[in-house]
């Protein structure tokens, strides 16, 4: 096995802690990171490094190829609605593209997945050397919820649950067990923001991995940015699956958080399909 590790690499963070990670480990790192998606510093976190365009796999193939990798990760975030307006495949990515009937996150993935392993790349889970990163089960947060926001949890989680086995998003926001947004192409912050905007404050967002998560990517994340737009919509409670979550700059999270009065609670779903925290 060789001991070089690739990074797809999207924006964001993740990429970047992956990469300090994976060195610390005695890995060579070798990025290929998206135009447009990917931070310019991340070449200073890589042994070698590559730009490409959205969709251009042959490339990927090709830099792998050439570098000698056998594992990499997806990390980052890739924005969604790109995928009609500033797709640039090469030849390999458009033949795969018109192979995917459905278009759905998991659906391309899966198929890029494939696609590196039957050319002897294995991808590896995106916590590989991150597993502190998951999101901890229980309150994080000074404020506790009320028994009402955790009716609006427990509706909402059954929500997001479907939504997520249909492939569709991960999020929704619900107020008094009313649907107030759902997470489709848009994103996190932009469900948070339509569906606070309805509510008028108060509103209770759920966030939850999908049935079938694949932990080799698309896990759920939340940020510093998440908290930014509870707050601005006056957003009541943040709840997120532990253990099948993300959670960067948990300090800062928390800290704005507190400061804006919002609850953040890890939650648990045990056999039986009751919700712990």
């Amino acid at each position: 096995m060789s001991n070089k590790i690739g990074i797809i690499a999207g924006g964001g963070q993740f990429p970047k802690l992956f990469a300090r990670a994976a060195k610390e480990d005695g890995r060579r790192v070798v990025i290929v990171a998206h135009e447009g998606e990917s931070s310019a510093d991340l070449e200073k976190e890589a042994d070698s490094f590559y730009w490409i365009k959205l969709g251009q796999l042959g490339k990927i193939l090709t830099c792998f190829k050439n570098e000698g990798v056998q594992e990499t990760v997806f990390l980052g975030t890739i924005t969604k609605t790109r995928i009609f307006r500033d797709i640039r495949p090469d030849l390999k990515g458009l033949s795969l593209w018109n192979k995917i009937n459905v278009k759905h996150d998991d659906s391309i993935l899966r198929a890029i997945a494939a696609e590196l392993e039957n050319s002897g790349v294995r991808v590896r889970e995106s916590t590989l050397y991150l597993k502190h990163l998951l999101f901890p089960k229980g309150i994080l947060t000074r404020k506790k919820p009320s028994s009402h926001q955790l009716q609006d949890i427990r509706f909402a989680w059954k929500v997001a649950r479907t939504l997520g086995g249909l492939d569709i998003g991960q999020s929704v926001v619900v107020r008094d067990k009313t649907v107030l947004a759902v997470e489709a192409i848009e994103g996190t912050d932009a469900c948070i923001k339509r569906g606070g905007s309805l509510s008028k404050g108060k509103s209770v967002v759920v966030k939850v991995k999908k049935p079938n998560q694949d932990f080799r990517f698309d896990l759920p994340a939340i940020g510093r940015e998440t908290i930014h737009s509870l707050a601005d919509v006056e957003s009541s409670v943040l709840a997120v699956e532990a253990g099948q979550s993300l959670l960067f700059d948990r300090e800062e999270v928390v800290r704005q958080a507190n400061k804006a009065g919002i609850v953040v609670v890890g939650i648990e779903e045990i056999p039986d399909g009751e919700l712990v925290y």
